[in-house]
């Protein structure tokens, strides 16, 4: 693989970190800004709001640059977020510096993942593709354990100074190690990378990471009182138990890559009934210590092995102008985690328990392989249609 992707993997780790820290780190951010616990999570809400605005309004704005100048610039506003949000005096200040980091997130990967599938020849995109998002999962078994205890030990600021220093970082090694790309060409205008979102494929591929991913985010935002109210665990061994997770997303990451380049759609009907099957089972070993770490293993193998696929899949259903669908892939990410999130926190709050929201995972993900198996048809439909005219043509 080519060192490039190094560059763009640190830049993610940074993300990725930068994403889910905040949940660590939120009690004495509170405790500092003199704010309850509720009121602090718009410092999430606020992140995720600017990654739901930013993918799509920077990657238009930015459509004609090249796209390593896009990458540095996107760096560059995330490292100036971070380093704002540590020194914010106030939650309001720190909400809107949040936000401002979460801006140039989406847009990084869309163009990120651009970037690195054409750093490899056809066969190889999807797993260029999964090593740059291996910097992603990374983070939720190094960076967020660490920055997690550096915010307990020194304070929150100094974990998102840290995060600054990443993207720092980050920047020189992009700028070192991935080549110049030059102008996009002269299809990647704003009207052509809209125009993407004219076909149904493409809108299908979304639909599929909101839902597909909703699963898993429905299961995950309520892990911890899974693991210490219906499991056992104590809350100290909670931390270890997500960086197990955080090792299966790591792991499905890079697996979901190598499936994609041999066959991508079949790849993807496993990956999500294989994850509808794990959410499902976990409702029943979340009631005992060891099943449940093993199944929270299996639910990261099985949910971020979708990430790398869906990737290559609307790139491919993009064409020639794939820099705006590639970055929407992480809006809808962030929308399937809202989902995942208030759907699971709804049959909770129904009085249905702490395991409900697998149940609810569960179904989200079979909603996603049925818009799965809808796509595949269209693929088998028009591959036929083409054949037809082809052969009319022939004779």
């Amino acid at each position: 693989m080519p060192v490039a992707l190094l560059a763009l993997a640190i830049g993610a780790f940074g993300i990725g970190t930068t994403e889910f820290v905040m949940m660590g780190v939120l009690p004495q951010a509170a405790a500092d800004f003199g704010v309850d616990i509720p009121t602090a999570g718009y410092l999430i809400s606020g992140y995720a709001l600017g990654v739901v605005i930013g993918a799509p309004l920077l990657t238009a704005a930015a459509v004609r640059l090249p796209r390593k100048t896009m990458l540095l610039a996107m760096m560059g506003l995330f490292t100036l977020g971070n380093g704002l949000f540590a020194f914010s005096p106030n939650q309001e200040f720190g909400v809107a510096f949040r936000f401002l980091a979460g801006l140039p997130h989406g847009a990084f990967f869309g163009a990120g993942a651009v970037v690195a599938s054409s750093l490899v020849g056809p066969g190889q995109r999807a797993k260029a593709v999964s090593m740059m998002f291996l910097g992603l999962t990374l983070a939720n078994v190094i960076g967020v354990p660490l920055g997690t205890l550096l915010g307990q030990q020194v304070g929150w600021r100094a974990t998102f100074g840290v995060v600054a220093l990443i993207g720092l970082v980050a920047i020189a090694a992009i700028a070192k190690l991935v080549p110049h790309q030059g102008k996009p060409a002269a299809e990647a205008s704003l009207r052509n990378e809209l125009g993407a979102f004219k076909r149904p494929q493409v809108h299908l591929a979304l639909a599929i990471v909101t839902f597909g991913l909703g699963g898993v985010f429905a299961c995950l935002s309520y892990i911890t009182p899974m693991l210490t109210d219906v499991a056992g665990y104590s809350p100290s061994n909670v931390t270890l138990l997500l960086s197990l997770a955080g090792v299966g997303m790591t792991i499905g990451n890079l697996l979901g890559g190598r499936l994609a380049d041999r066959a991508l759609m079949p790849s993807l009907y496993i990956a999500l009934l294989a994850l509808a099957s794990v959410l499902g089972i976990f409702t029943i070993t979340a009631q005992g210590k060891v099943g449940a770490a093993i199944t929270i293993f299996f639910v990261g193998v099985a949910g971020f092995m979708i990430g790398p696929m869906m990737q290559a899949r609307i790139m491919e259903k993009a064409g020639g102008t794939p820099s705006l669908v590639s970055a929407a892939v992480q809006s809808a990410f962030n929308i399937a985690n809202s989902i995942g999130a208030y759907l699971g926190g709804l049959v909770i709050a129904g009085g249905l328990g702490l395991v409900a929201p697998n149940w609810v995972g569960a179904l989200l993900a079979v909603f996603g392989l049925t818009l799965a198996i809808v796509s595949g048809t269209l693929d088998r439909r028009e591959a036929r249609v083409e054949r037809r005219r082809e052969l009319a043509m022939a004779s």
